[in-house]
C-alpha cells in the first residue's frame, strides 16, 4: 500500500454521497472501482486507499489503528463511544434522533417506559441526563413495528422527513441528538502521516466550509 492513508468508506446511505462529497474534494476514486469485487482500491492520483466497511465497524478499525480514517455517522460514533479524532463535519448524511411514540397515546413515567432501540448506550445515556430509569429493548431491525405489536412503549431512531413514523400512527416526542457524517481519524495515523492527513482535511474543509449548505 506504499504507506498510503487507508480511508473507510460507509455501505449503505452515506456511501453515494461521501463518494461525491470526495469528488468535489478534488479526491477521484475511478468509476469501476466502486462496481469491483477489489476490496481496496486508491483514488486517481495514488496518495489514499479506500475500503468499504458496514458503517457500525469504521470506528473499530479506525480505533485500533488497523485503518487511519474513515467516514462515518456520528449516531455511529456515540453509540460506540469511539476514541478517535473528529475533525471534521461533513455536513451530509443529516438527520436527527429522536424519542417517538405512538399518536395519541401518553407514555408511563419512571422506570417502566419501554424503548426500543437500534442504540442502547445512547439512549440509556439520554434517559439518564433526565434523571429517568427506563427498559431498553435492543433491535438490529427496524424499530418503528416495536410498539404496534406491544413490544415497546416508544422508540429512539433515525428520521429524515418523519414520514416512516407517520405511516406508522407515530410523532416526535422530542429530539435527541442531531446526526451528521464525520471524518474521523486514527490518533496514531494524525502523528505518523500527519503531512498526508492533514491535507485530506484541508481538501474536505474546502468543500464544507467554503460552500456551507449545499451538501445534502
Amino acid at each position: 500500500m506504499k504507506n498510503r492513508v487507508l480511508i473507510a468508506l460507509p455501505k449503505g446511505r452515506l456511501y453515494e454521497t461521501g463518494m461525491e462529497l470526495l469528488g468535489k474534494a478534488g479526491i477521484i476514486i475511478p468509476p469501476a472501482a466502486g462496481g469491483s469485487r477489489k476490496l481496496v482500491f486508491p483514488d486517481e492520483e495514488g496518495r489514499y486507499e479506500f475500503v468499504p466497511l458496514k458503517p457500525i465497524d469504521i470506528p473499530v478499525y479506525v480505533e485500533s489503528g488497523t485503518i487511519d480514517a474513515g467516514i462515518v455517522g456520528s449516531d455511529v460514533l456515540r453509540e460506540l463511544e469511539a476514541d478517535v479524532y473528529e475533525p471534521v463535519d461533513l455536513a451530509i448524511g443529516i438527520c436527527r434522533m429522536v424519542l417517538a411514540a405512538p399518536s395519541g397515546a401518553a407514555l408511563p413515567r419512571g422506570g417502566s417506559l419501554r424503548v426500543a432501540t437500534k442504540y442502547p448506550r445512547t439512549t440509556e445515556r439520554y434517559f439518564r441526563g433526565k434523571q429517568l430509569h427506563v427498559h431498553i429493548v435492543k433491535l438490529d431491525g427496524s424499530v418503528e413495528i416495536a410498539p404496534l405489536l406491544g413490544l415497546a412503549d416508544a422508540i429512539v431512531d433515525l428520521v429524515e422527513t418523519g414520514r416512516t413514523l407517520r405511516e406508522n400512527g407515530m410523532h416526535v416526542v422530542e429530539d435527541v441528538a442531531r446526526v451528521s457524517a464525520k471524518l474521523i481519524v486514527n490518533r496514531t495515523a494524525m502523528k505518523m502521516k500527519s503531512g498526508d492527513v492533514r491535507h485530506l482535511i484541508t481538501q474536505l474543509d474546502t468543500v464544507v466550509y467554503e460552500n456551507p449548505g449545499q451538501q445534502n
